[in-house]
């Protein structure tokens, strides 16, 4: 009875770590599909792309034109919206092709990331592998994928009338919708993984938090920069239209539109934006190695500071070589990388959830 009673709660933990290896594993493959999925986004953006589909089929649009009536059919939808007639007018079928499969790919994976959510979702559940405190989050990272399919139709709706290209308001909320899935998938899945570190002070907790919630306003300004083209302009750095602070930045009235709509206002924004990013955490790095010294924490928020000022010489690349495809997506991806680990450094800082087991026995 005795080697029962030490033997039982040891079964118990490397079945609870068990079950938390294979969904952690299955939320890191998520999240690499993600990040995959808005770098097929921001070609499709970038190329011109994202408006060669003019209706929204959940279902039926999975299947591609699969002759040429039915491409023909496509390239005639297409050539009804504005962008057609005043940017593409004379554009040939292949070059209608190329444009359609960005948009038809990004879709598609879209779909696929869905599927790659709820099927793992619902195995696990009926199958007694997921704690009961990860359901309703679970569910609620479902329903947010569903959300943001909708938010992508609604940003495309929005070049399809009056306009060639689509709302930066719409894209940026597109991509910000995109990001907050991103760190919720991750937040999920780093407080599934095992910890040699206690939780760092509350403080700590709170400004890593923070941190997270600047990068991911950092990227909201980037989509407000992407859907304006505001990169293409003031291509100079660290001097802006010759200046540190250049002028014209309040032009429209009211003034507060220029924070979305005027590109040099939103470009300038979004540098200034960041240099107050990378300060900061080179603060917390500061910070957390004074009242850690020698921590996981206080190392990883060296790593984090590492990763901002690489995106950073990446974001100055992009603008000084005038926004090349290749130098732009990985700007872009490695904003991603940057949002991940700040999520994963804070969640850390907290500590593991408590195992399943474990609960159990407190209670």
């Amino acid at each position: 009875m005795t080697a029962l009673a030490q033997t039982a709660p040891e079964l118990a933990r490397d079945r609870d770590l068990h079950n938390r290896l294979l969904v952690r594993s299955w939320l890191y493959v998520v999240l690499v599909v993600l990040v995959g999925l808005v770098m097929v986004g921001g070609a499709t953006r970038m190329t011109g792309s994202g408006l060669s589909i003019t209706e929204w089929q959940p279902i039926h649009g999975v299947i591609p034109p699969l002759n040429a009536q039915e491409w023909q059919e496509e390239f005639q939808k297409y050539q009804q919206i504005p962008q057609y007639r005043e940017i593409n007018e004379g554009m040939t079928m292949a070059q209608f092709k190329g444009i359609f499969w960005w948009e038809w790919s990004h879709r598609l994976l879209a779909r696929g990331v869905g599927f790659l959510v709820a099927i793992p979702l619902l195995f696990f559940w009926l199958t007694g592998r997921l704690e009961n405190r990860l359901k309703p989050r679970l569910v609620g990272l479902l329903v947010l994928g569903g959300l943001q399919g909708a938010i992508g139709w609604w940003m495309v709706a929005s070049g399809l009338v009056n306009r060639v290209s689509v709302s930066q308001y719409r894209l940026a909320t597109h991509l910000t919708t995109a990001c907050i899935i991103i760190i919720a998938t991750a937040y999920i899945a780093r407080g599934l993984a095992t910890y040699s570190q206690e939780p760092a002070p509350r403080g700590t907790q709170r400004f890593a938090g923070i941190l997270v919630l600047m990068v991911l306003f950092q990227i909201y300004l980037g989509g407000l920069v992407a859907g304006l083209h505001a990169g293409l302009s003031y291509n100079t750095w660290p001097l802006m239209d010759g200046a540190i602070i250049p002028g014209d930045l309040f032009v429209i009235e009211p003034a507060w539109r220029n924070l979305f709509e005027n590109p040099k206002t939103v470009q300038f924004i979004h540098r200034m934006f960041a240099y107050t990013v990378l300060v900061v955490i080179l603060w917390h790095a500061i910070a957390t190695s004074r009242a850690l010294p020698g921590s996981t924490h206080a190392r990883r928020a060296w790593v984090l500071l590492a990763l901002a000022l690489a995106q950073a010489g990446l974001g100055v690349a992009t603008l000084l070589m005038h926004v090349p495809l290749d130098v732009a997506l990985t700007h872009q991806v490695i904003a991603m990388v940057v949002l991940i680990f700040a999520t994963a450094h804070w969640r850390g800082t907290k500590g593991a959830y408590p195992l399943p087991h474990e609960i159990v026995v407190r209670s």
